[in-house]
């Protein structure tokens, strides 16, 4: 996810108890396992800010394990949350969900450009999305959120493991193409990290991105143009 971090005073205290606490209780909804069976059908997922204003939504949906594109829906509204750090989610996911609800083809599970449990309270945009929706969704992320690891080797396929302080799991940092910043990949509902990765490592084709993600990335700039 593309995140817009406008200037301007800090959020309202009120605003963000509430969110904090509904952030508590999504968590509690959240169950890591296992796909039941090979996915048919895989999603991408990514947000933008094309204004400060507005927030641009992207699904496309790719059969698997071919890759090849079934559909492509955008969705965008005006940004009615400001941005608070660790409580992104509430600013985009609301978007999100009147994009997926465009699809005709619903997706057996989502690759979500952003993070899963890899989050200071383990509630990133993926697994908010995955609990919203009660799919199964992952995060594929080009930075650290939170967490410690040692890079991986250099060559593509390289893993290594991303903790917290007291040695959980949050998720793998994968090289996905060689001699590149690896990416941060964690479950988000519905999903183990077994399943993540290697859904993360079939779906790549070459580029930094697995297909999902980039064809999503790719799609938004193309959906940017028919909003200027």
């Amino acid at each position: 996810m593309a995140y817009y971090r406008p200037p301007g005073p800090p959020a309202d205290p009120l605003i963000v108890r509430e969110l904090t606490q509904l952030q508590d209780t999504m968590r509690a909804e959240v169950r890591l396992e296992p796909l039941p069976h090979a996915p048919a059908f895989i999603a991408g997922c990514d947000s933008s800010f094309p204004t400060p204003d507005t927030i641009l939504s992207v699904f496309v949906v790719l059969r698997f394990p071919s890759l090849e594109l079934v559909e492509k829906v955008y969705h965008t509204s005006a940004v009615t949350l400001p941005y608070i750090p660790g409580l992104l989610s509430f600013r985009e996911a609301p978007n999100v969900l009147l994009a997926y609800e465009k699809l005709r083809q619903k997706p057996d599970i989502i690759m979500v450009d952003g993070h899963g449990i890899a989050h200071p309270r383990r509630m990133g945009i993926a697994a908010h999305i995955g609990v919203m929706l009660d799919t199964p969704t992952f995060g594929v992320a080009k930075q650290k959120l939170t967490g410690t690891f040692q890079e991986p080797a250099p060559t593509k396929g390289s893993i290594s493991p991303l903790t917290d302080r007291s040695g959980e799991l949050l998720g793998e940092v994968i090289r996905s193409k060689d001699k590149v910043l690896p990416l941060f990949v964690s479950p988000g509902h519905r999903c183990d990290q077994a399943t993540a990765t290697r859904l993360t490592l079939a779906c790549l084709r070459g580029y930094k991105l697995p297909e999902p993600t980039r064809l999503a990335d790719h799609w938004a700039e193309e959906f940017k143009k028919e909003l200027r």
